[in-house]
């Protein structure tokens, strides 16, 4: 695979705790989706400690400062700033260890209303290629005003539990599901966009690892409740990448994470397994985005060479990158065969980051129908991470994106040609509706042909 080092990257974002890693599925971990234009760090890593006031009080300046300095929008989405930073600085000072003293950083950071701008403590995996989180194995998500389950991790304790897709979470922890939910949207000093209430929604199962909690969960509309006490574990997410056909001659492409390997992979399965196809479904659900350079070279494959994929500019409206598709793949040496078959992309609101890039480009070139749900509106680049003090990681909005058109997709997303809507009927019985109408909007279009 033909690397580079310099590529910018959009990195995904697992939403939290269930998974979401929004960015969010996203993996259950309490990740935000973001944007990184490059994997870059800046600073001394663990020359202070959070041990100290003084040590405390840096790293919390040092947070306050960069985002002054560097955020995105000078006005600050009209948060007082400096009155934050009054107000907050105290709590820092006295905060009993690095836990509280990032709840702290992290409200003064929810105050932006910004999942993107967040920080990592010392020892938090900030990797978006192996996405390392603690869960208890679910994924959850909001469906007809309740928190049903969308996905159960195997080996989990969850699984071990006996809960499945479709089961309606009605307490966590002895709190209703949905004061919990408006609990961590008042820790996360968030307004009311789609994408903040599902971070909230994702972190339901936070806590500690090896902890343990107890969660109440419903079957069927009327049955009786279920209690059962599940363990937070330490568990992993790999990139994955998956070809599988759906009807003659319609094949079905899913991947979780932009890279440069999946680029590549699809690139020969082009001029492999799917040589055949003539039309691809490109599933992106729960995509919460990846590298630029791997989404450009995505989109080379399926768009002619030279067009324009968006454009990110700075608090000075700078244009600091412009990803174009191109004629020559930056994952793969090998020649590569442009598809010019029929394409549906399926999306969900945990569709974010590179992947609304994608999904917004196609879209505005007449190639492609979107299929789904509204996609997470997640959309802002990182150029640079910083180093904290302790070693803690902070990520910065630092720029805004448009797409080629000019259309500007934070807090809005991209919104589907066709909207389907899971239910807790479908993720009972396994039935996948987006994908079941795919199949057919590709066959009646095939017929008008």
């Amino acid at each position: 695979m033909k690397s580079n080092p310099d590529a910018r990257k959009f990195p995904w974002a697992a939403l939290a705790a269930f998974a979401l890693a929004c960015l969010l599925a996203l993996a259950p971990a309490s990740v935000a989706p973001r944007v990184v234009a490059r994997a870059a760090f800046d600073g001394d890593a663990g020359a202070e400690s959070s041990a100290t006031r003084e040590g405390r009080l840096r790293i919390f300046d040092e947070v306050w400062e960069q985002v002054r300095e560097r955020y995105f929008d000078p006005s600050m989405r009209g948060v007082d700033w400096q009155e934050l930073r009054r107000s907050l600085r105290p709590r820092a000072a006295e905060a009993r260890d690095e836990s509280e003293l990032y709840a702290v950083l992290t409200r003064m950071l929810g105050s932006l209303q910004d999942p993107h701008t967040r920080v990592f403590a010392p020892g938090e995996s900030a990797d978006w290629r192996v996405q390392r989180y603690v869960s208890v194995g679910v994924s959850v998500r909001e469906i007809a005003g309740e928190v049903v389950v969308t996905d159960v991790e195997r080996d989990s304790d969850a699984a071990r539990a006996g809960l499945r897709a479709g089961d309606a979470v009605v307490s966590v922890g002895g709190e209703e599901a949905e004061d919990l939910i408006a609990r961590r949207l008042a820790e996360q000093a968030a307004g009311m966009s789609a994408a903040e209430r599902l971070l909230a929604v994702t972190r339901l199962f936070d806590g500690p690892r090896d902890s343990e909690i107890t969660v109440a969960f419903r079957r069927d509309d009327g049955a009786r409740e279920r209690t059962v006490r599940l363990r937070r574990e330490a568990r992993t997410r790999t990139p994955s990448f998956e070809v599988r056909g759906a009807t003659r001659g319609v094949r079905v492409v899913r991947f979780n994470v932009f890279t440069q390997e999946a680029a590549a992979q699809f690139a020969r399965a082009l001029v492999g397994e799917l040589k055949g196809a003539h039309a691809i479904i490109l599933d992106l659900r729960d995509n919460g985005g990846g590298e630029a350079e791997a989404m450009a070279d995505f989109a080379s494959t399926l768009l002619p060479a030279g067009l324009s994929l968006g454009r990110f500019t700075d608090r000075e409206g700078r244009v600091r990158l412009e990803p174009t598709t191109r004629a020559v793949l930056l994952s793969t040496a090998d020649s590569f065969a442009r598809f010019h078959g029929r394409l549906v992309l399926l999306t969900n609101a945990r569709t974010a980051s590179a992947a609304e890039v994608f999904a917004a480009a196609l879209r505005e070139a007449g190639r492609a129908s979107l299929v789904g749900e509204a996609t997470c509106g997640c959309v802002l680049g990182i150029e640079q991470r910083h180093t904290l003090p302790d070693g803690g990681v902070l990520d910065i909005s630092e720029m805004d994106y448009h797409t080629a058109g000019g259309v500007r997709l934070e807090g809005r997303g991209v919104s589907p040609d066709v909207s389907v809507e899971p239910t807790r009927e479908d993720l009972r019985h396994g039935r996948d509706h987006a994908l079941e109408l795919a199949v057919e909007i590709l066959k009646t279009t095939e017929k008008a042909e």
